[in-house]
């Protein structure tokens, strides 16, 4: 498989493959679990771990800025994960879905390591984005 990226051709590796489908088919086993118990917030949360899935695997113009879908479905999770442990029901649906939650935040930080380059890779580029954003607006 190829991916091309700022107009260079990269191989994508098998590994990288892996991990995403890895990632798509955890998000979407979670947005199933919740989008099946009812309720709004529920259903809020199932579309939302939904589209975060989509953007997974979206090609085009995303996929330069993969890494910021990565960070947001980190957040997303954690703060599912947070919000069970201080409000969440104790049930054997629920400890599932919250293994399949960390295993996915688990996932999900090994992609952002081994694709992205880690911590202090997507520090700098976070970093370069602030500074283009700031320099576009301040012209």
């Amino acid at each position: 498989m190829v991916a091309i990226t700022h107009g260079q051709t990269r191989q994508v590796q098998p590994l990288t493959i892996v991990l995403r489908i890895a990632v798509v088919a955890l998000t979407l086993a979670t947005a199933v679990i919740h989008a099946r118990l009812g309720g709004l917030l529920f259903l809020a949360n199932a579309v939302g771990y939904a589209v975060l899935a989509l953007a997974m695997v979206v090609p085009g113009p995303l996929g330069r800025v993969r890494w910021l879908v990565r960070l947001a479905l980190i957040g997303f999770t954690a703060t599912t994960v947070v919000g069970w442990l201080l409000f969440g029901a104790r049930f054997d649906l629920a400890y599932l879905d919250k293994a399949i939650e960390v295993a996915l935040i688990g996932v999900l930080g090994l992609e952002l390591w081994l694709v992205d380059g880690g911590p202090v890779a997507i520090a700098r580029r976070a970093r370069r984005m602030l500074a283009l954003t700031i320099a576009r607006f301040a012209s």
